[in-house]
């Protein structure tokens, strides 16, 4: 029973390290999550079902700084049902009150027969592309277009047979955590890990747009801490300042809905920024990560230059050989060329062993050891 026991923990040991050795690897496409923050633009229903409109937008979010385009890849008919129903009625405080799911829907949906064409003007942008499927049929189309990743977006994120199917095709699988609870995140996690995958959980509030005071940016580095993952971004709040605090938090890759000009209105156009907010937001995430820098005590040889300028025991009066040193002829100033300061309490009250000018930097031999 024992032998038993020493092997069952031996092979937890093993699989346990396993586990820890990539459980903070993320990669989409050639994008290495460890090297830099990845930007996503959210094409979402920004393009209107306009197909030379989505391919603006996608070339306005290259120029913008974007990384990566992320689309959402359903039809009305995959996602819900066209039935008038009270269930399939939206009216839960929403943008989109009022509608049925359908008919919202049907106007926010990318038609499929453009999938192939985005892929492309991605690929030769040398942007990654990838998508948020919505059921099986929508997993097949994307894994022929061999996307980078898939997204797993807020609502789908208890579908764990589509969960399943997605990772069964070993791609890296992002999830967004927008309505999810801890059991919901654990369960949609271990169901990827079944086939090893890469994975990334998105910190993300489900509300549209989304409210400050429900963002918890604190949960990032709870979330990279619980499930051992990389952890980022998907953001539905109004303006770039959250998604460049995400990143002083340990957010790896920011999700924000993009449009080409705010005076669209689609379905998301209220809660998505443009080219000049994305390129602002980029260039203030690439200097945040830039001071991120790396967690150490060790001093630059410019920071060893400027401590120079620091304080240090300095002669302030003159002194001649045999006179005590006191408060009023040696203290702690700018610049730092003389002893440290912390020796000023052991050096008050000692005999000059020489003669002294004010400015003389003070040191160590400058200081009677004994009265003789």
């Amino acid at each position: 029973a024992n032998d038993t026991g020493f092997r069952n923990s031996i092979k937890f040991l093993v699989e346990f390290l396993k586990y820890n050795h990539r459980r903070i690897n993320m990669k989409i496409g050639s994008l290495d999550t460890k090297k830099k923050v990845v930007l996503v633009a959210e094409l979402s229903a920004n393009h209107k079902q306009d197909l030379n409109l989505a391919k603006e937008t996608i070339e306005a979010a290259k120029e913008a700084g974007a990384d990566a385009v992320k689309l959402q890849t359903y039809t009305p008919d995959t996602i819900t049902l066209d039935c008038k129903k009270e269930d399939f009625f939206i009216n839960r405080g929403t943008l989109w009150d009022g509608e049925y799911l359908y008919e919202l829907y049907k106007k926010a949906y990318t038609p499929w027969e453009w999938h192939e064409e985005l892929f492309s003007l991605c690929k030769k942008l040398n942007l990654e592309c990838f998508s948020a499927p919505f059921d099986m049929s929508a997993v097949d189309l994307l894994e022929g277009l061999n996307t980078a990743a898939f997204k797993i977006a807020s609502f789908e994120i208890t579908d764990i047979p589509l969960i399943n199917y997605c990772a069964s095709k070993t791609k890296p699988i992002i999830i967004s955590t927008g309505i999810a609870n801890l059991c919901d995140i654990d369960l949609a996690v271990n169901e990827v890990r079944k086939y090893h995958n890469d994975v990334m959980l998105l910190k993300c509030t489900s509300s549209y747009p989304a409210p400050l005071s429900e963002v918890n940016l604190l949960n990032i580095p709870t979330l990279k801490e619980t499930f051992g993952v990389e952890v980022g971004l998907s953001d539905h709040t109004l303006g770039i300042s959250i998604p460049i605090a995400s990143v002083a938090l340990g957010a790896r890759l920011i999700e924000k809905h993009f449009i080409l000009d705010k005076n669209i209105k689609t379905p998301d156009s209220d809660f998505s920024i443009d080219k000049n907010e994305f390129a602002s937001m980029a260039k203030a995430v690439r200097e945040v990560e830039e001071a991120l820098g790396e967690k150490k005590y060790t001093v630059t040889e410019k920071m060893k230059i400027n401590k120079k300028g620091a304080r240090s025991l300095y002669v302030v009066k003159d002194i001649k050989k045999g006179e005590t040193f006191t408060s009023e002829n040696i203290k702690s100033i700018r610049p730092g060329f003389g002893l440290h300061p912390k020796y000023l309490p052991q050096i008050l009250g000692k005999i000059a062993s020489q003669d002294l000018k004010k400015g003389d930097r003070m040191k160590i031999e400058y200081i009677r050891m004994r009265n003789v």
